[in-house]
């Protein structure tokens, strides 16, 4: 699943090294990030466990970091990553009774994203929107029904609109919403093997400051 992540990385460096030293305009951006789940599971499965057995996934707050280089006045290629925000799974279904926080993880994602920016350069108001691809790897997983859990990693495309507001030439305010495709085969061992593929289908609303350089 890292092929994908790896040759956008590729079309990325590409990106940047054909604009060369006709790039003049870079844009750094620090925000806050709410990370909303959707999720949807195939139900848990394992022996001794009951149908109907389900989870669902919680949201959680960080702070992410883009930098983002301007190939020409309208398009821009951009990098997002974020401080791995903990992510935690309630039982649901027909094991509810098992309460909340039964999966616990910390997910490293990795964006990149292809800009258009609407408007020109000097506007104090520019919306944009873009399209690229996640790469989401889960660490420091948890669960209270068993010793050893797994999490595989998710590739998937990525969207994003949003819009700038110029403060003055070198500082602004930033507002955006994400949509990405995250999917993770989880595999619990324990007292017994327990599996489940979770659709988190996260929507990232993001808010912060723009600096230009």
């Amino acid at each position: 699943m890292q092929a994908g992540f790896q040759n956008f990385v590729a079309f990325f460096a590409a990106l940047l090294a054909a604009a060369g030293a006709a790039a003049q305009v870079n844009v750094v951006k620090l925000g806050v990030s709410e990370y909303t789940t959707h999720s949807r599971t195939n139900g848990i499965t394992g022996v001794g466990v009951p149908p109907g057995a389900d989870a669902e996934t919680g949201n959680a707050t960080t702070i992410i970091l883009t930098y983002e280089r301007m190939l020409t006045p309208e398009i821009g290629a951009e990098f997002v990553i974020g401080l791995p925000p903990k992510i935690k799974a309630n039982a649901t279904g027909s094991v509810a009774f098992l309460g909340d926080n039964v999966l616990s993880a910390r997910n490293v994602t990795p964006t990149l994203f292809v800009n258009y920016h609407f408007g020109a350069p000097g506007d104090i108001w520019r919306p944009y929107l873009g399209a690229g691809v996640n790469y989401t790897k889960f660490v420091r997983i948890e669960s209270k029904l068993a010793s050893d859990v797994t999490m595989s990693d998710s590739t998937g495309w990525a969207a994003q609109a949003g819009i700038d507001y110029a403060l003055n030439r070198e500082w602004g305010l930033f507002a955006s919403v994400a949509a990405l495709r995250v999917k993770s085969n989880v595999v619990a061992s324990g007292a017994t093997v327990l599996r489940t593929t979770i659709d988190f289908r996260p929507i990232v609303y993001s808010f912060g400051a723009v600096y230009r350089f």
